[in-house]
């Protein structure tokens, strides 16, 4: 850090499991990814190359060598996952990730209907292969899922193999975990925490008053997914109190004298 500041809240040091960062590449050019590593590397653990913009991404494989570099492992979107699928070109997807030097896969099923336990043994074969990280919730905004289902499926995901489970959200926050106006399903979220360990868990959050909310319920080193790289920094200074959103949060002396 660039200079002290007393009373902030103890982050994690990478490599971590808590207080996880991944950030969302929707087609940043290499430039734009050297300049990204440069500013906010540090903050971040994991690169999504969302979706399955990895299909249309030029200079692919030079791409990732940058985030390789830094020290920051890429995956590509879980609708690229079940875009093979759908093909039957399991066994290609495999390929893919090799070809890629990729280390993590993640396996989805928020496009497509997929039998669960299908789903698990996806996650089971990939495991030998890659880290597993798999998804639960739907983007359709009509399918609402009840608490309980989602921890069955979280569960489920991590027996099969699954290193974490990710909270779906889609890249705009308002299906899954939220509402279609953003506003974070509070209840569905505090049910899946009495069974699920909250360090198993990324939540997508990628506006700001998500951030907030569950810094605000989970502390600074909560996992935090689907985070655009111009708002790394922005989290960052809200998981350590410095934005106006969570300034007072973590402060011992809640009336300083100023």
């Amino acid at each position: 850090m660039n200079y002290n500041l007393d009373q902030l809240p103890e982050r994690e040091a990478k490599p971590r499991h808590i207080g996880y960062t991944m950030a969302m590449d929707k087609g940043l050019s290499i430039r734009e990814v050297e300049d990204f590593v440069e500013v906010a590397g540090e903050y971040v653990d994991i690169v999504k190359m969302g979706w399955a913009t990895s299909y249309v991404t030029p200079n692919l494989k030079e791409k990732i060598a940058v985030y390789k570099a830094a020290g920051i492992p890429v995956y590509f979107g879980g609708t690229l996952f079940e875009a093979f699928l759908i093909r039957n070109q399991f066994e290609d997807y495999r390929r893919v990730l090799d070809t890629y030097g990729l280390e993590y896969a993640e396996v989805s099923d928020g496009s497509i209907e997929l039998n669960h336990d299908k789903k698990c043994e996806y996650i089971r074969t990939l495991a030998k292969q890659v880290t597993v990280l798999s998804e639960v919730g739907s983007k359709d905004d009509q399918k609402i899922i009840p608490p309980y289902k989602w921890i069955s499926l979280m569960q489920a995901e991590l027996d099969a193999g699954s290193w974490k489970v990710i909270g779906e959200a889609r890249e705009g926050g308002n299906v899954g975990l939220f509402r279609s106006t953003g506003e974070v399903r509070s209840g569905l979220v505090e049910e899946i925490l009495t069974k699920i360990p909250f360090e198993k868990i990324i939540w997508e959050a990628p506006q700001k008053e998500q951030q907030v909310w569950f810094v605000k319920l989970l502390g600074a080193n909560v996992n935090l997914g689907n985070i655009s790289p111009r708002e790394i920094i922005p989290l960052e200074t809200i998981r350590l109190g410095l934005r106006g959103d969570t300034f007072m949060h973590f402060l011992d002396n809640k009336q300083a004298d100023c």
